[in-house]
Protein backbone atom coordinates (compact mmCIF):
# COMPACT_ATOMS: atom_id res chain seq x y z
CA UNK A 1 0.00 0.00 0.00
CA UNK A 2 1.52 3.13 -1.09
CA UNK A 3 1.58 6.70 0.90
CA UNK A 4 -1.22 7.96 -1.58
CA UNK A 5 -3.68 5.22 0.01
CA UNK A 6 -4.91 6.81 3.67
CA UNK A 7 -8.06 7.21 5.81
CA UNK A 8 -9.28 10.10 6.65
CA UNK A 9 -11.74 9.85 9.09
CA UNK A 10 -12.77 12.75 11.87
CA UNK A 11 -9.21 14.46 11.21
CA UNK A 12 -7.81 11.45 11.75
CA UNK A 13 -5.41 10.44 8.95
CA UNK A 14 -3.67 6.78 9.32
CA UNK A 15 -1.50 5.12 5.67
CA UNK A 16 1.07 2.78 5.06
CA UNK A 17 4.17 3.88 4.19
CA UNK A 18 6.40 2.27 1.56
CA UNK A 19 8.63 0.69 4.50
CA UNK A 20 5.69 -0.77 6.01
CA UNK A 21 5.27 2.13 9.08
CA UNK A 22 2.14 2.64 10.01
CA UNK A 23 1.68 6.85 10.51
CA UNK A 24 -0.80 8.14 12.33
CA UNK A 25 -1.94 12.25 11.95
CA UNK A 26 -4.75 12.27 15.04
CA UNK A 27 -6.30 15.48 16.53
CA UNK A 28 -3.89 15.95 19.90
CA UNK A 29 -7.29 15.62 21.92
CA UNK A 30 -7.63 12.31 21.28
CA UNK A 31 -5.39 9.90 23.70
CA UNK A 32 -5.80 6.38 20.70
CA UNK A 33 -6.15 5.28 17.84
CA UNK A 34 -9.59 4.31 16.90
CA UNK A 35 -10.09 2.63 13.76
CA UNK A 36 -13.23 0.63 12.18
CA UNK A 37 -13.00 -2.63 10.86
CA UNK A 38 -13.35 -1.54 7.39
CA UNK A 39 -10.24 1.10 8.39
CA UNK A 40 -8.43 -1.64 9.08
CA UNK A 41 -9.22 -3.43 6.18
CA UNK A 42 -8.08 -0.77 4.16
CA UNK A 43 -4.76 -0.06 6.41
CA UNK A 44 -3.95 -3.77 5.76
CA UNK A 45 -5.34 -3.96 2.09
CA UNK A 46 -7.86 -6.83 2.66
CA UNK A 47 -11.45 -8.32 3.06
CA UNK A 48 -13.13 -7.22 6.22
CA UNK A 49 -13.72 -11.29 6.68
CA UNK A 50 -10.19 -11.25 6.67
CA UNK A 51 -10.64 -8.66 9.88
CA UNK A 52 -13.17 -10.56 11.72
CA UNK A 53 -11.50 -13.80 11.40
CA UNK A 54 -8.62 -12.75 12.82
CA UNK A 55 -10.11 -10.53 15.64
CA UNK A 56 -12.50 -13.29 16.44
CA UNK A 57 -9.51 -15.73 16.91
CA UNK A 58 -7.59 -13.22 19.32
CA UNK A 59 -10.23 -13.07 21.88
CA UNK A 60 -11.21 -16.30 22.08
CA UNK A 61 -7.62 -17.17 22.31
CA UNK A 62 -7.14 -14.78 25.42
CA UNK A 63 -4.70 -12.29 23.33
CA UNK A 64 -6.30 -9.23 24.14
CA UNK A 65 -10.08 -9.12 25.71
CA UNK A 66 -12.89 -7.41 23.92
CA UNK A 67 -13.95 -5.09 26.74
CA UNK A 68 -10.45 -3.17 26.75
CA UNK A 69 -9.51 -2.90 22.84
CA UNK A 70 -13.68 -2.52 21.37
CA UNK A 71 -15.42 0.32 21.63
CA UNK A 72 -18.38 0.90 20.67
CA UNK A 73 -19.32 4.52 19.11
CA UNK A 74 -22.51 6.00 17.74
CA UNK A 75 -21.98 7.50 14.22
CA UNK A 76 -24.78 8.95 11.37
CA UNK A 77 -24.39 7.48 8.51
CA UNK A 78 -26.39 9.33 5.23
CA UNK A 79 -28.60 6.43 3.48
CA UNK A 80 -30.72 8.54 0.47
CA UNK A 81 -32.29 11.73 2.06
CA UNK A 82 -32.11 10.01 5.69
CA UNK A 83 -29.64 10.22 8.14
CA UNK A 84 -29.34 6.97 10.04
CA UNK A 85 -27.54 6.19 13.39
CA UNK A 86 -25.62 3.23 14.10
CA UNK A 87 -23.47 1.87 16.76
CA UNK A 88 -20.19 0.80 15.13
CA UNK A 89 -17.40 -1.01 16.66
CA UNK A 90 -13.81 1.10 17.04
CA UNK A 91 -10.74 -1.05 17.56
CA UNK A 92 -8.07 0.43 19.77
CA UNK A 93 -4.21 0.18 18.89
CA UNK A 94 -3.53 -2.89 20.45
CA UNK A 95 -5.69 -4.81 18.39
CA UNK A 96 -5.09 -3.08 15.40
CA UNK A 97 -1.51 -4.56 16.21
CA UNK A 98 -2.17 -7.98 16.76
CA UNK A 99 -4.48 -7.95 13.56
CA UNK A 100 -1.49 -6.45 11.20
CA UNK A 101 0.95 -9.27 12.81
CA UNK A 102 -1.60 -11.89 11.69
CA UNK A 103 -2.81 -11.02 8.11
CA UNK A 104 -1.74 -12.23 4.84
CA UNK A 105 -0.96 -9.48 2.49
CA UNK A 106 1.79 -7.64 1.03
CA UNK A 107 0.64 -4.37 3.10
CA UNK A 108 0.85 -6.32 6.48
CA UNK A 109 3.66 -8.13 5.24
CA UNK A 110 5.47 -4.71 5.07
CA UNK A 111 3.76 -3.94 8.56
CA UNK A 112 5.67 -6.98 10.21
CA UNK A 113 8.62 -6.36 8.67
CA UNK A 114 8.79 -2.49 9.79
CA UNK A 115 7.50 -3.22 13.26
CA UNK A 116 10.55 -6.22 13.93
CA UNK A 117 13.05 -3.67 12.85
CA UNK A 118 11.92 -1.10 15.53
CA UNK A 119 11.26 -3.69 17.74
CA UNK A 120 15.08 -4.89 17.59
CA UNK A 121 16.29 -1.68 17.32
CA UNK A 122 14.12 -0.85 21.16
CA UNK A 123 15.54 -4.44 22.35
CA UNK A 124 19.44 -3.87 21.60
CA UNK A 125 19.93 -0.06 21.69
CA UNK A 126 16.94 0.82 24.71
CA UNK A 127 15.36 3.54 22.48
CA UNK A 128 13.82 4.20 18.93
CA UNK A 129 13.97 7.22 16.84
CA UNK A 130 11.10 8.94 14.46
CA UNK A 131 13.21 10.34 12.33
CA UNK A 132 10.81 12.71 10.73
CA UNK A 133 9.79 14.35 14.14
CA UNK A 134 13.08 14.99 15.14
CA UNK A 135 13.93 17.00 11.73
CA UNK A 136 11.53 19.44 12.21
CA UNK A 137 13.20 19.72 15.96
CA UNK A 138 16.89 18.66 14.69
CA UNK A 139 18.10 22.23 15.97
CA UNK A 140 16.89 21.83 19.39
CA UNK A 141 17.87 18.35 19.44
CA UNK A 142 21.81 19.55 19.14
CA UNK A 143 21.35 22.08 21.32
CA UNK A 144 20.00 19.91 24.09
CA UNK A 145 22.95 17.32 23.37
CA UNK A 146 25.63 20.38 23.08
CA UNK A 147 24.27 21.58 26.90
CA UNK A 148 24.63 18.08 28.14
CA UNK A 149 28.28 18.44 27.14
CA UNK A 150 28.56 21.79 28.47
CA UNK A 151 28.26 20.90 32.24
CA UNK A 152 30.61 18.46 32.38
CA UNK A 153 34.45 18.64 32.10
CA UNK A 154 35.64 17.44 28.66
CA UNK A 155 38.27 14.58 29.65
CA UNK A 156 38.10 14.46 33.54
CA UNK A 157 34.79 13.96 34.11
CA UNK A 158 33.39 11.02 36.28
CA UNK A 159 30.40 10.17 34.80
CA UNK A 160 30.59 7.02 33.44
CA UNK A 161 28.90 6.52 30.16
CA UNK A 162 26.06 4.12 31.15
CA UNK A 163 25.18 6.20 34.38
CA UNK A 164 25.24 9.25 32.19
CA UNK A 165 22.55 7.10 29.76
CA UNK A 166 20.37 6.36 32.49
CA UNK A 167 20.34 9.99 33.38
CA UNK A 168 19.11 10.83 29.77
CA UNK A 169 16.90 8.35 29.46
CA UNK A 170 14.59 9.78 32.43
CA UNK A 171 15.52 13.31 30.48
CA UNK A 172 13.88 11.59 27.54
CA UNK A 173 10.50 13.36 27.64
CA UNK A 174 12.34 16.97 28.27
CA UNK A 175 14.51 17.21 25.91
CA UNK A 176 13.27 19.86 23.96
CA UNK A 177 12.40 22.03 27.18
CA UNK A 178 16.07 21.55 27.76
CA UNK A 179 16.87 23.31 24.18
CA UNK A 180 15.84 26.43 26.80
CA UNK A 181 19.21 26.06 28.50
CA UNK A 182 21.20 29.03 27.02
CA UNK A 183 18.10 31.31 27.47
CA UNK A 184 17.56 30.70 31.12
CA UNK A 185 14.09 29.39 30.57
CA UNK A 186 14.39 26.42 32.44
CA UNK A 187 12.20 25.99 35.68
CA UNK A 188 12.31 27.94 38.41
CA UNK A 189 9.62 26.27 40.73
CA UNK A 190 8.37 22.74 41.41
CA UNK A 191 4.53 21.88 41.01
CA UNK A 192 3.64 20.80 45.08
CA UNK A 193 1.50 22.32 46.85
CA UNK A 194 1.48 20.38 50.19
CA UNK A 195 5.33 21.30 51.43
CA UNK A 196 6.99 18.10 53.44
CA UNK A 197 9.09 19.39 56.39
CA UNK A 198 11.65 17.44 58.25
CA UNK A 199 13.92 18.51 60.99
CA UNK A 200 17.84 18.56 60.99
CA UNK A 201 18.21 16.13 63.66
CA UNK A 202 15.36 13.53 61.51
CA UNK A 203 17.79 13.84 58.61
CA UNK A 204 20.95 13.58 60.44
CA UNK A 205 19.63 10.53 62.08
CA UNK A 206 19.15 8.72 59.05
CA UNK A 207 22.34 9.38 57.58
CA UNK A 208 23.68 7.75 60.40
CA UNK A 209 21.66 4.95 59.15
CA UNK A 210 23.14 5.37 56.06
CA UNK A 211 26.39 5.08 57.76
CA UNK A 212 25.97 2.01 59.35
CA UNK A 213 24.84 0.28 56.65
CA UNK A 214 28.11 1.04 54.53
CA UNK A 215 29.72 0.31 57.61
CA UNK A 216 28.65 -2.95 57.49
CA UNK A 217 29.45 -3.50 54.32
CA UNK A 218 32.71 -2.43 54.12
CA UNK A 219 32.02 0.60 51.92
CA UNK A 220 32.40 3.18 54.21
CA UNK A 221 35.21 4.45 56.40
CA UNK A 222 35.16 6.20 60.15
CA UNK A 223 35.57 9.54 58.13
CA UNK A 224 32.13 8.77 56.24
CA UNK A 225 29.71 11.15 57.62
CA UNK A 226 31.82 13.17 59.62
CA UNK A 227 30.62 16.74 60.15
CA UNK A 228 33.32 19.08 59.66
CA UNK A 229 32.06 21.53 61.88
CA UNK A 230 29.60 21.17 63.99
CA UNK A 231 25.61 21.72 63.26
CA UNK A 232 27.01 21.14 59.35
CA UNK A 233 23.95 19.35 58.69
CA UNK A 234 21.79 21.84 60.31
CA UNK A 235 22.63 24.80 58.21
CA UNK A 236 22.21 23.02 55.07
CA UNK A 237 18.28 22.35 56.08
CA UNK A 238 17.86 25.71 57.28
CA UNK A 239 18.91 26.49 54.05
CA UNK A 240 16.64 24.49 52.56
CA UNK A 241 13.26 25.66 54.62
CA UNK A 242 15.17 29.63 54.95
CA UNK A 243 12.67 32.08 54.63
CA UNK A 244 11.42 35.76 54.11
CA UNK A 245 8.50 37.57 54.65
CA UNK A 246 6.92 34.36 56.14
CA UNK A 247 6.90 32.25 52.72
CA UNK A 248 9.76 29.78 52.17
CA UNK A 249 12.69 30.84 49.64
CA UNK A 250 12.37 27.32 47.92
CA UNK A 251 8.32 27.15 48.00
CA UNK A 252 7.74 23.36 46.37
CA UNK A 253 9.10 20.31 47.69
CA UNK A 254 10.82 20.24 44.09
CA UNK A 255 13.09 23.45 45.14
CA UNK A 256 13.88 21.73 48.20
CA UNK A 257 14.80 18.33 47.27
CA UNK A 258 17.26 19.76 44.42
CA UNK A 259 19.04 22.34 46.88
CA UNK A 260 19.19 20.09 49.06
CA UNK A 261 21.27 17.60 47.09
CA UNK A 262 23.28 20.73 45.76
CA UNK A 263 23.89 22.23 48.97
CA UNK A 264 25.49 18.67 50.53
CA UNK A 265 27.13 17.94 47.73
CA UNK A 266 28.72 21.81 46.86
CA UNK A 267 29.28 22.88 50.45
CA UNK A 268 31.18 19.67 51.29
CA UNK A 269 29.58 19.58 55.19
CA UNK A 270 31.81 15.82 55.58
CA UNK A 271 34.90 14.72 55.64
CA UNK A 272 34.04 12.15 53.54
CA UNK A 273 31.00 10.82 51.55
CA UNK A 274 29.32 14.32 50.39
CA UNK A 275 28.23 12.80 47.18
CA UNK A 276 26.24 9.57 49.07
CA UNK A 277 24.85 11.77 51.85
CA UNK A 278 23.38 14.14 49.00
CA UNK A 279 22.22 11.70 47.14
CA UNK A 280 20.72 9.91 49.35
CA UNK A 281 19.43 13.09 51.67
CA UNK A 282 17.69 14.16 47.78
CA UNK A 283 16.08 10.32 48.08
CA UNK A 284 15.07 10.65 51.61
CA UNK A 285 13.55 13.99 50.96
CA UNK A 286 11.90 12.71 47.39
CA UNK A 287 10.30 9.62 49.45
CA UNK A 288 9.37 11.76 52.46
CA UNK A 289 7.51 14.20 50.38
CA UNK A 290 5.71 11.16 48.14
CA UNK A 291 7.15 11.87 44.74
CA UNK A 292 9.78 8.70 44.73
CA UNK A 293 7.34 6.77 43.34
CA UNK A 294 6.34 8.70 40.63
CA UNK A 295 10.25 9.80 39.02
CA UNK A 296 11.18 6.05 39.71
CA UNK A 297 14.89 7.14 40.04
CA UNK A 298 17.57 4.09 39.01
CA UNK A 299 20.92 4.29 40.94
CA UNK A 300 22.69 4.60 37.56
CA UNK A 301 20.68 8.01 36.70
CA UNK A 302 20.97 9.10 40.61
CA UNK A 303 24.75 8.56 40.50
CA UNK A 304 25.37 10.39 37.11
CA UNK A 305 22.58 13.27 38.39
CA UNK A 306 25.14 13.49 41.92
CA UNK A 307 28.16 13.76 39.35
CA UNK A 308 26.77 16.58 37.37
CA UNK A 309 25.96 18.92 40.33
CA UNK A 310 29.63 17.92 41.49
CA UNK A 311 31.35 18.61 38.53
CA UNK A 312 29.02 21.80 37.55
CA UNK A 313 30.59 25.10 37.61
CA UNK A 314 29.33 27.45 40.76
CA UNK A 315 28.01 30.09 37.98
CA UNK A 316 25.78 27.50 37.01
CA UNK A 317 23.88 26.90 40.13
CA UNK A 318 20.56 28.00 38.90
CA UNK A 319 20.89 25.99 35.80
CA UNK A 320 21.99 22.92 37.51
CA UNK A 321 18.57 23.27 39.56
CA UNK A 322 16.59 24.25 36.54
CA UNK A 323 17.75 20.68 35.34
CA UNK A 324 16.66 18.60 38.22
CA UNK A 325 13.44 20.35 38.84
CA UNK A 326 12.55 20.04 35.05
CA UNK A 327 13.41 16.04 35.74
CA UNK A 328 11.29 16.36 38.49
CA UNK A 329 7.93 18.00 36.28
Amino acid sequence: MSESNKILKNKLLVYQTKSGAVEVMINKQKETILLTQQQVANLFDVQKAAISKHVNHIFKTGELEKKSTVSILETVQIEGNRNIKRNVEYYNLDLILSVGYRVNSVSATRFRQWANKILKQHILQGYTINKKRLVKNYDAFLKTIETVKQLLPAKESQVQTGDALELIKMFANTWLSLSAYDQSKLPKSGTSKKVARFTADELSDALKQLKNTLTKKKEASDLFGRERQADSVGGIVGNVFQGVFGKDVYASNEEKAANLLYFFVKDHPFADGNKRSGAFAFVWFLNRAGLLKKHKLTPEALTALTLLVAESASKDKEKIIGLILQLLK
